[in-house]
């Protein structure tokens, strides 16, 4: 049977490649992960395979996104960064007992324990979203420029200048939409 939900949205930053699974936040918004399945299903793309997801987990999982999401929208906009939000990540990112193995190719990969393994990988993405909320990684944070998206993403393009969360989506779609209205407008100066 073939998957009936969105394809997830997998960018290079595994904080922010999870508040992607709720994109169109101001328009009609998508949920790429409306079941525990679809949690599951994106974590081990995600290199965080567990083997199941209780509902109590599940809407962890959903409550770390939207922490995440309103705290990185704070930080990009320059703005204090909300109280509850941050008590969230700094929870799961405490009660998490993942560990950072290396593999032979040199890659780092994470390592959950067995009895806990959702909150091992909540664990993770919460302190991915420290690193960069806190600014300890190379890049900035920055708005997604499409009005119906406006996603925090992380920008680690030379000059970070990027305005999309995503080229292939946001970026095209804008693109579009600008290169229809100029071609509207060419029309309707011929016309006059």
């Amino acid at each position: 049977m073939p998957d009936q939900f969105p394809d997830f949205r997998l960018g290079k930053v595994l904080a922010t490649s999870f508040t992607a699974t709720l994109t169109e936040r101001r328009g009609d918004a998508v949920e790429r992960m409306p079941t525990p399945s679809r949690l599951v299903g994106w974590l081990a793309v995600s290199g965080l395979a567990v083997e199941s997801c209780t509902t109590a987990q599940f809407e962890r999982a959903r409550e770390l996104r939207e922490s995440i999401h309103a705290a990185a929208t704070a930080a990009a906009r320059q703005k204090p960064l909300p109280v509850a939000a941050v008590a969230v990540i700094n929870d799961c990112s405490t009660q998490g007992r993942a560990a950072a193995v290396l593999t032979p190719e040199g890659a780092r990969r994470w390592r959950l324990g067995s009895s806990s393994a959702v909150e091992d990988a909540l664990g993770v993405i919460a302190a991915d979203a420290i690193s960069i909320i806190a600014g300890e990684r190379d890049g900035r944070l920055a708005l997604c420029a499409s009005p119906t998206c406006q996603a925090a993403f992380f920008d680690t393009s030379r000059s970070r200048t990027r305005r999309w969360c995503d080229m292939g989506t946001c970026g095209n779609r804008e693109k579009k939409a600008r290169f229809n209205a100029h071609k509207r407008e060419a029309a309707g100066s011929t016309h006059a």
